[in-house]
């Protein structure tokens, strides 16, 4: 009979079977002529819809452990009889609190009375969690503490090149020091929770620059959770290291050769793998870009940089910088820069496109000073296309910054004027990458080195006590054949 019903749903439809009762006890079933005790024969009932090719089964929150152990992770267990802590089972033997049977294995919760027979139905569904057994108590316990020193907060800020300009005093705000040496660690440890809250099994990404990819691996290393991620094959050419250590850390890199084989191309194959593998797969996005809520939820997780910048510089300079200067892809680390000083008009924010060889040219990744608005990947915002509305091809040395599009918060700075967004050149970058490796023994990426590309332009025609800061998102080992390439030199 199951079977048959089985094999009369749509695939879509999960069908579950119902065990014992959650108001039966043992003396109960006994009663009605079942001799084994009630965790034997639910687990049989269990197996057999198992074997009959059911999806899961309705529990008590008794059996939860036994049943997850017999039936595999992927078998769903939903379980009623779940009562707050505090209040009264009613009927009800064989209970448990929400908290309990979620940490137990429970996947579905069934929660009638508590709530409908409450005097404000919306505000017991809204607590029904136990207010001490909320997200941040049991699931960032997850996080190891040394996870959350190596992962490199509070990063610092220096004074740099100062003396060589002779103009305003620069900051670096050096988040090219995180574990694994960029921004991106900040949003994967944050999404990989959520993923975890939400009872996913495995992680999927896409990646420029190798960057968030490999912050997607090394989360998903320390969490045991299956990784694949999605690159460009053009970006897998000039990201070598990156691509290594995401497959030392357990990562499937999936090499995408649709279109320019880039950032782009990479994203569409990701949210295509997705939207076929929504139940058991969460996308880790890698910027303030896609769907809502990824563009407000990257960006708080990484508001930290801008955080600590504000406190960071009350404690140097006793005030706010005058300047932040940030590169612009995705959008992910000015936003996190900005975000925080958005209500603070006197500081001037300076966001820094990919201007590959010219916004005069067709070869460049300056959606906003070189495209037009328009929809892709789930939002609404700034693109390069035709005038057709038709998608056209990025270009960039850099691999991180090489997007056709920018996340829609950067639109909407950019529309109230907010925030002033220029471009710099592949060459400009080049010489800002050579520069900054001179001048302070730091090699940064090929996108940080855009933005040090304008402050180089402008810190010499400012005042002396006019603070820029410059966020430093990441480290330059992943660029060297790149660079090495474009000097003209061997390695």
């Amino acid at each position: 009979m199951m079977r048959a019903a089985k094999a009369a749903c749509p695939p879509e439809t999960k069908l579950l079977a119902v065990t014992i009762l959650t108001s039966l006890d043992e003396q109960a079933i006994n009663e009605v002529g079942y001799k084994e005790n009630i965790r034997m024969r639910v687990t049989q009932m269990a197996k057999l819809t198992q074997e009959a090719g059911l999806d899961g089964v309705v529990c008590s929150s008794h059996e939860i452990e036994v049943l997850r152990e017999a039936c595999g992770d992927d078998f769903i267990l939903m379980v009623p009889g779940i009562r707050p802590a505090g209040s009264d089972k009613g009927d009800q033997k064989r209970t448990m609190t929400p908290r309990e049977a979620i940490n137990k294995g429970a996947t579905h919760l069934v929660i009638g009375r508590p709530i409908t027979q409450a005097d404000n139905p919306a505000e017991a569904a809204k607590n029904i969690l136990d207010p001490e057994d909320d997200y941040l108590t049991h699931v960032l316990n997850d996080v190891p503490l040394n996870m959350i020193q190596l992962h490199g907060h509070e990063t610092p800020e220096r004074v740099a090149t100062t003396a060589h300009y002779g103009g305003a005093k620069i900051y670096f705000k050096r988040d090219e020091l995180n574990h694994t040496g960029a921004h991106k660690i900040n949003h994967c440890l944050g999404q990989i929770l959520v993923a975890r809250r939400m009872g996913k099994k495995r992680i999927i990404a896409e990646t420029g620059a190798g960057q968030h990819g490999v912050a997607t691996a090394t989360v998903c290393a320390l969490f045991d959770m299956p990784c694949t991620v999605f690159m460009g094959a053009e970006d897998i050419k000039r990201q070598r290291p990156n691509v290594f250590r995401m497959k030392l850390l357990g990562a499937e890199v999936v090499p995408v050769t649709s279109g320019s084989g880039t950032l782009k191309d990479a994203m569409n194959e990701a949210l295509r793998h997705w939207v076929s593998h929504v139940d058991d797969t969460y996308y880790l996005i890698g910027t303030v870009a896609g769907p809502h809520p990824y563009p407000e939820m990257v960006r708080d997780f990484q508001s930290v940089i801008g955080t600590e910048t504000r406190e960071q510089m009350m404690e140097k300079e006793g005030r706010l910088p005058d300047s932040l200067v940030a590169c612009i892809g995705g959008g992910s680390n000015a936003m996190g820069l900005f975000h925080p000083f958005l209500d603070d008009t006197n500081v001037q924010m300076f966001g820094v496109e990919a201007g590959g060889l010219g916004v005069n040219t067709d070869k460049h990744a300056a959606s906003l000073n070189g495209g037009s608005a328009g929809i892709l990947h789930g939002m609404r915002s700034y693109f390069l296309q035709n005038e057709d509305g038709q998608i056209t091809e990025a270009h960039s040395i850099s691999a991180g910054l090489d997007y056709p599009g920018i996340g829609p918060e950067h639109a909407y700075l950019n529309d109230i004027e907010r925030v002033q967004y220029v471009s710099v050149t592949d060459n400009e970058a080049l010489e800002a990458f050579k520069m900054l490796s001179k001048l302070e023994g730091i090699i940064p990426a090929l996108e940080p080195s855009h933005a040090f590309a304008h402050v180089m332009k402008i810190a010499p025609n400012l005042p002396k006590d006019h603070i820029i800061v410059m966020n430093l998102c990441g480290r330059g080992d992943k660029d060297i054949f790149t660079v090495a390439e474009k000097l003209g030199m061997e390695i």
